[in-house]
């Protein structure tokens, strides 16, 4: 819109409704990370004396560092899974073209719209009829199917960015189709597959509805939290809550500097 045509009473109006969205959205985690540095038991107005007593208590609970456990060696191996499916099935949408593509990406991209409670059902119903449900890698599992299409997603857009006549070209100069993956695709994908990466690992590292149908005795840290909540009420919750969005927040933070500083790199194949 051109200055001279804006007004600035619904410029105003907009910048406020997004402050008022934000703060909407935030306002709870930012209480939650208040009260975890609160004295008192429970969160109450006034506040009481600032103490790290909560967060003294989640690192000596034996516990708590069993769910981190699992859940850290549960993120890193379906990051790396994730992201490989999700290159190949990003590759396949770039490369070719066949008969019910459309579909192939619609099913591809499914999992993340279904409901969390019915996915769970579910996959507890298919791994238990494997002998899986209950282990560490029925958690992995599941996860890999719903963390799948963030990878795809992710890197599919960045392949959508390059000349596709790269790849022949490479092929022209004598390079096999390994080779020009090697030297073509996957360096110009490579701050996508990182970015990707570090989001499965987030959306794993947060994912509650699933693990807890799954995980059996292997409990993630966000099923842990559950437990916590079951029958007391109990302030290392908003220590415990505050760890995980800090450590979520990076991860996606750190995915979306590697997206967008590569973003602002000329296109590939545009031409000198």
């Amino acid at each position: 819109m051109n200055d001279a045509n804006r007004n600035p009473l619904i410029e105003f109006a907009l910048r406020l409704y997004v402050v008022l969205s934000f703060a909407f959205v935030f306002a709870p985690i930012a209480a939650s990370f208040v009260f975890s540095f609160n004295s008192d038991r429970f969160p109450s107005i006034p506040l009481g004396s600032f103490s790290t007593e909560w967060y003294r208590a989640v690192a000596t609970d034996p516990l708590v560092w069993e769910g981190l456990r699992n859940t850290l060696a549960v993120g890193v191996i379906v990051a790396v899974i994730s992201t490989a499916l999700g290159f190949g099935a990003a590759y396949t949408d770039f490369r070719y073209k066949f008969l019910g593509k459309t579909a192939y990406l619609a099913l591809a991209l499914l999992p993340p719209t279904i409901p969390v409670v019915i996915l769970g059902l579910a996959m507890l119903a298919y791994l238990s009829r494997l002998n899986l449900s209950g282990q560490a890698i029925s958690v992995i599992i599941a996860h890999i199917v719903i963390c799948s299409p963030f990878a795809m997603a992710i890197i599919r857009l960045r392949l959508s960015q390059m000349d596709p006549d790269l790849e022949a070209a490479a092929w022209n100069l004598g390079a096999s189709e390994w080779a020009a993956m090697r030297h073509v695709i996957v360096p110009f994908a490579r701050p996508a597959i990182f970015a990707a990466l570090f989001i499965t690992m987030a959306v794993s590292f947060d994912e509650f509805a699933i693990a807890w149908f799954v995980s059996g005795l292997n409990e993630t840290l966000p099923v842990k939290v559950l437990g916590f909540l079951q029958g007391q009420v109990s302030p290392r919750i908003n220590a415990i809550g505050t760890f995980v969005f800090v450590t979520s927040m990076t991860l996606v933070i750190i995915a979306q500097i590697l997206l967008t500083g590569r973003s602002r790199a000329p296109r590939a194949g545009a031409g000198d």
